[in-house]
């Protein structure tokens, strides 16, 4: 389950950007964001799952920052 969210997450992030690329769009940067730091935690998790605990703490704390980053540039 983790798996598919993560593999639909990134396909999301990586769909976004390319748009943002090409169009030269940004005011979907804070979506993409989002679902980054999502990507994220569902890395951890997964990481968590697997028993490395330094890998799955780091990718929390890059949730926390990657999250924090898209409330702001929400608002």
């Amino acid at each position: 389950m983790l798996k598919l969210l993560h593999i639909i997450f990134a396909i999301t992030v990586m769909s976004l950007a390319g748009y943002a690329l090409i169009t030269d769009d940004y005011t979907i940067q804070p979506y993409m964001m989002l679902f980054l730091s999502l990507s994220m935690l569902v890395m951890g998790l997964r990481e968590f799952q697997k028993g490395h605990k330094g890998y799955g703490w780091l990718s929390i704390c890059a949730f926390i920052f990657i999250l924090y980053v898209s409330i702001i540039s929400f608002l």
